[in-house]
């Protein structure tokens, strides 16, 4: 037992775990009052939050793949004399034990991640006899080869000619004159599937090829001979197989599609994601669309110095994060989300001190709530009044569920009043989103 006193001088008898626990909560005060300043100083004087938001090495990989696919410096030199270098230093320190690359930190070794971190690192200038490209070639070899990575590494690799096309499933662009009451058209996809596929579909029907400016490859990274793999697809499940059979049946077919439904069908994807291009935010306002959006206009023969070309490519330069020594690529950015968060840990530790800032970032972000944009969601819900926010600065679109209820909450609990007509807004529109099923998904009903 250890003496105290009181207010009255008697004297107190406290535990010692009494003291710890005294010991614990003033630790606790303190790393929640640094976390709080830390919040604050981190508002952006527009009145928002928008934290780095780092994704695994894919994106960055994909940047550089980017800007060889085209071969227009503008994606490297145009932004700093050393962006390759900085990435490429990214990419070299986030290489594992395994040799590869993984998803997330302490995750396990990622075919897909690791064929394109070492292609990237190879059009950077990497040597391939260097220790850190010997390894992570052996890795990727031990896995089975650059063969079983997922389908979309595989078509970035038939645009870079290091597959045939017959390794990747046939993506008609014809996809897009399926009607509703079909069993699957993009509609009935999410939004990201629906804005990467829409340009996708564009390039793999007209079996696009890279630039490719420097010639380079990474046949070293197959087991077999990319041409000779027979074993692009391997059976694993009975839906698997479906797919397969589908997937055949598809590529049959496909030769002997009229020219004049190919032209219309891809008229009509063009003009569907270029309605959608959202300007410096960019399509879908997340990267893989971006890129493949991007691609698909110079397919299309929108020339580099196009406006829609030129600012598609600003809208991905947008995206890069570049440090003193290393640089990357996020895969969107996260401003309401960051937000909204950032306002309701404010309320929960001192709303009166940060009353304020609180005030500045939801008036930020009241000004931001779509109501009359167009926005895929209308398709099921023609008749619902707007009221939701995206997830990043720009993507009107595709407002979310989880975003929107999130800001109203923030909203409600700061200050119900000044913001009552903008959270009554928000929850009609969230309430009516509601899926038949009683649950609700992020962007479309149902």
């Amino acid at each position: 037992m250890n003496a105290g006193v009181n207010t009255d001088g008697a004297a107190l008898a406290v535990t010692e775990s009494e003291l710890d626990a005294f010991s614990a909560n003033d630790d606790l005060d303190h790393a929640i009052e640094r976390a709080r300043n830390a919040v604050v100083e981190a508002q952006a004087a527009e009145g928002y939050w928008c934290y780095e938001f780092e994704a695994d090495c894919t994106i960055p990989s994909e940047y550089i793949l980017l800007a060889n696919y085209t071969g227009d410096p503008q994606f490297t030199d145009g932004v700093h004399p050393e962006l390759e270098a900085r990435i490429g230093r990214y990419l070299r320190a986030r290489q594992d034990a395994s040799g590869g690359w993984s998803q997330y930190p302490g995750g396990e070794f990622d075919i897909s991640c690791s064929v394109k971190a070492y292609y990237a690192l190879k059009l950077i200038g990497d040597d391939p006899d260097e220790p850190h490209m010997r390894t992570a070639r052996q890795a990727i070899l031990d896995f089975g080869g650059a063969a079983r990575a997922n389908v979309f590494t595989r078509i970035t690799l038939a645009l870079f000619q290091q597959v045939p096309w017959r390794a990747v499933p046939v993506v008609p662009v014809e996809l897009t004159l399926l009607p509703d009451w079909s069993p699957f058209t993009l509609s009935k996809a999410a939004y990201w599937t629906r804005t990467v596929t829409m340009p996708l579909a564009i390039l793999c029907s007209r079996q696009e090829k890279a630039k490719n400016p420097k010639g380079i490859g990474i046949r070293e990274l197959f087991v077999r001979p990319p041409d000779e793999e027979t074993d692009y697809f391997p059976v694993r499940s009975r839906l698997n197989q479906v797919f397969i059979v589908l997937d055949r049946c598809t590529r049959a077919i496909e030769p002997f599609i009229p020219g004049f439904i190919r032209r219309y069908a891809t008229k009509r994807a063009e003009r569907w994601f270029v309605e959608r291009l959202n300007g410096l935010d960019g399509l879908g306002a997340i990267f893989p669309a971006m890129v493949n959006g991007h691609e698909a206009l110079l397919s299309l023969g929108y020339a580099n110095d196009h406006p829609l070309v030129k600012t598609s490519a600003e809208a991905l330069k947008n995206l890069l994060v570049i440090g003193e020594d290393e640089a990357y690529c996020q895969p969107c950015v996260s401003p309401v989300w960051d937000t909204g968060l950032a306002c309701l840990s404010l309320v929960e530790t001192d709303a009166e001190a940060n009353q304020a800032q609180m005030q500045a970032g939801l008036d930020w972000l009241a000004d931001r709530q779509l109501t009359d944009e167009p926005g895929d969601w209308r398709k099921a819900r023609p008749n619902l009044a707007g009221g939701g926010w995206p997830f990043q600065f720009g993507n009107d679109y595709y407002p979310d569920v989880d975003d929107s209820a999130v800001v109203a909450w923030a909203m409600h609990v700061s200050d119900p009043v000044r913001y009552a007509e903008v959270v009554d807004r928000a929850a009609v529109w969230v309430a009516g989103m509601q899926s038949a099923n009683g649950g609700f998904a992020a962007f479309d009903v149902d």
